[in-house]
């Protein structure tokens, strides 16, 4: 907190890092390459058809092929966050999850993050195994997910997102809603070094801003945090290339490699070996990553 201004200071050193362990037991250190995070929806209702719900054999199998494939980070949703979605009860969700964490977490030696914006859910899903969490609402539904997310000592992902499509400037009203999201989790004791940001691609947002965000990614890295991008399979995809959600690899291949030029950090993705290549191939040109053995 800044004394002159009142202000958090959302400018956290850059060699600051999560302290986990990611693909081949590689440490996390932000900049290094770009991480994948890949998604395993437990869901009846997923919008890309891909819902695992009560299927644990499946779900198991899904995780260590993501792992296999290269994925830094599972990500498991038990509530669809598809526009127009019906909300469950945290009850519900945890029945849909607990199972399938303690069925995946014992097999995988990567971290497992949990999509909720509940701050019940959260606290159960870290005692079950899961290592991180992914609000897909930023705080704003459940303030106290990040008094669990601190006593964990655990990562968590603030994502943009509102009601309605009406901005009086796309950007700057994101990152003002970005920082309020910041403050309280600063506020409730989460460490800097914990928070990770992500714009929201799909989320509250037209079309055209899908597109305005993913153009303008850069001006995110002011923000002074790591940032996520979701693009996978989304939409605005569908709109573009008027293709449904299982023949979208391609665009979202495209969008993958604009996020990471653009700054992105984790990219979360169905898709995870495909997009693994895509990854690793934009990296050597943006980040002068190079493969292990390299000497050319």
């Amino acid at each position: 907190m800044s004394a002159n201004s009142g202000t958090c200071d959302l400018m956290p050193h850059p060699t600051d890092r999560i302290n986990l362990t990611v693909a081949n037991g590689e440490p996390l250190v932000w900049g290094k390459r770009t991480y994948v995070m890949g998604i395993i929806n437990l869901t009846p209702d997923s919008f890309s058809g891909d819902g695992l719900v009560g299927d644990l054999e499946s779900i198991v199998r899904r995780g260590l092929r993501f792992q296999e494939a290269g994925a830094d980070f599972l990500d498991l949703g038990a509530e669809s966050t598809r526009p127009g979605n019906r909300p469950i009860t945290a009850q519900a969700e945890l029945e849909r999850l607990l199972p399938a964490l303690k069925a995946l977490a014992p097999k995988v030696n990567i971290p497992i993050s949990v999509d909720t914006y509940k701050s019940k859910v959260a606290q159960a899903a870290l005692a079950a195994g899961a290592a991180m969490v992914n609000d897909v609402w930023g705080l704003k539904k459940d303030p106290k997910l990040a008094a669990v997310a601190a006593k964990a000592v655990a990562p968590m992902v603030l994502t943009h997102n509102q009601r309605g499509v009406q901005y009086q400037d796309l950007l700057a009203d994101i990152f003002a809603s970005l920082r309020s999201s910041v403050q309280a989790a600063l506020d409730a004791g989460v460490a800097q070094e914990n928070i990770i940001l992500d714009p929201g691609i799909g989320f509250g947002k037209t079309p055209d801003h899908n597109l305005e965000i993913l153009g303008d990614l850069k001006k995110f890295k002011d923000l002074g945090y790591p940032l996520l991008v979701g693009t996978s399979r989304k939409s605005t995809i569908g709109l573009v290339l008027d293709r449904p959600p299982d023949q979208r690899v391609e665009g979202t291949a495209a969008t993958v490699a604009l996020a990471i030029a653009g700054g992105a950090d984790i990219v979360r993705v169905h898709d995870v070996e495909e997009m693994v290549q895509v990854c690793r191939m934009t990296d050597a040109v943006i980040r002068g990553w190079r493969p292990a053995g390299w000497d050319r």
